[in-house]
C-alpha cells in the first residue's frame, strides 16, 4: 500500500496546483482559509490534525483520512493516540464508520512511526 501512499501524495499535490492555478478567486480564497485553520492558535497544530482527523471519519472522507493520518504522524501522534481518536469517531459516526477505521488502519501501516 505504500505505492498508493506516494501515488496519493503526488495526485494531490498535482491537482491542488492545477485547482490554484485556474484563477477562480472563491476556489483560491477556500483553500487558503482551509490552510490557515490549521496553523497556530489557541489550539496547537498537533491538536488541529487530531481533530481533522476525527471529523474526516465521521464525514467519512477516505482523502480526508488519509491526509490528516500523515499529518498525525508528521506532528508527532503515536499509534494508539491515534487509534483512541478513532475510537471516538467510532462512537460519534456509528457502525457506518466501520469500513473506514479499516482503511484507516491499513493506511497507518505506510506511514512512519505509525506501523503496529
Amino acid at each position: 500500500m505504500a505505492d498508493r501512499l506516494d501515488d496519493f501524495q503526488k495526485f494531490r499535490a498535482d491537482l491542488n496546483e492545477e485547482i490554484l492555478g485556474c484563477g477562480h478567486l472563491g476556489i483560491k480564497r477556500f483553500f487558503a482559509l482551509d490552510h490557515q485553520a490549521y496553523e497556530p492558535g489557541p489550539l496547537p497544530v498537533k491538536t488541529k490534525e487530531l481533530l481533522g482527523l476525527t471529523a474526516s471519519m465521521v464525514l467519512r472522507c477516505d482523502d480526508c483520512i488519509t491526509y490528516h493520518l500523515v499529518r498525525c504522524g508528521e506532528v508527532g501522534w503515536t499509534r494508539d493516540e491515534i487509534i483512541d481518536a478513532l475510537n471516538v469517531a467510532l462512537i460519534v459516526g456509528g457502525s457506518i464508520t466501520i469500513p473506514h477505521v479499516r482503511r484507516a488502519f491499513a493506511r497507518m501501516r505506510d506511514i512512519p512511526g505509525l506501523q503496529p
